[in-house]
């Protein structure tokens, strides 16, 4: 896939060398998992020219997600452009990277949730990629009052923007992407206060009746209260699980 480092070659600089075998054994084992003397042997360098170029793991950590996120926006910019680069090459863009066989989730979320915590640099290095995402996934959206297929009205622009930070934030991330208690926390945004409304035209339909409409409430909440007729004190029921009926009795 293009978003993986090429194949090494015997007359490529060391440097590079080094950095491509660390962004393939990052992203496909993991940070942690991956020892220096495993990416020395692989990369076919000595100590010595290892640490010329890299101080210490962290200062490779850090350079795998520059060169990731260098590499990932160069891809999704050409895949968006095969696909048309209208709001509709979206999906076909993305499913391009969550089908390849070597699809490991966001190396980023995945990155955040192992070090974000401990190694200064990796948040940062995260919320700037997918602020990124985020401007390119927007720059594909109509403007407000434009006509086409993919017209927006009134204050649809601001409900796009919230999309856009939503699908960079969660979609782009990927499934299994960003496990754990450190990703979550660091990469957390405000929640969105646009109004949706003016995406309904845009958005697919939803629904037999092929009208828009917003998602379900929790299964997990309560009933409302309610009160019989010969009681004198409200109460509320049980709490209901999803797909049981509501049963009030008297």
């Amino acid at each position: 896939m293009p978003i993986a480092p090429p194949a090494l070659t015997p007359d490529q600089p060391a440097r590079e060398r080094i950095l491509w075998t660390a962004c393939a054994l990052f992203y496909r084992d993991g940070v942690r998992a991956t020892g220096i003397d495993r990416v020395i042997a692989e990369a076919g360098v000595t100590k010595v020219t290892f640490y010329r170029h890299f101080p210490s793991k962290n200062d490779l950590v850090l350079a795998f997600l520059a060169d990731r996120h260098t590499r990932w926006m160069q891809w999704f910019d050409a895949a968006l452009q095969r696909h048309g680069n209208t709001p509709d090459a979206l999906v076909p863009a993305l499913a391009e990277w969550l089908e390849d066989a070597d699809f490991r989730g966001c190396a980023f979320l995945n990155t955040s949730a192992e070090l974000g915590g401990s190694l200064d640099g990796v948040n940062t290095l995260t919320r700037q990629h997918k602020s990124d995402v985020a401007r390119r996934i927007e720059a594909l959206m109509p403007q407000a009052g434009s006509a086409g297929p993919h017209a927006v009205h009134g204050d649809g622009r601001r409900g796009h923007a919230c999309l856009v930070r939503h699908t960079a934030r969660a979609g782009a991330g990927g499934p299994g992407a960003g496990r754990g208690p450190a990703a979550r926390g660091t990469t957390a945004q405000a929640p969105c206060t646009g109004n949706l409304s003016g995406l309904a035209p845009a958005l697919p339909s939803a629904g037999r009746s092929g009208a828009f409409s917003p998602p379900a409430a929790p299964c997990a909440q309560r009933a409302p209260r309610w009160q019989h007729p010969h009681q004198k004190t409200a109460a509320a029921p049980p709490a209901y699980r999803c797909g049981q009926s509501r049963r009030y009795p008297g």
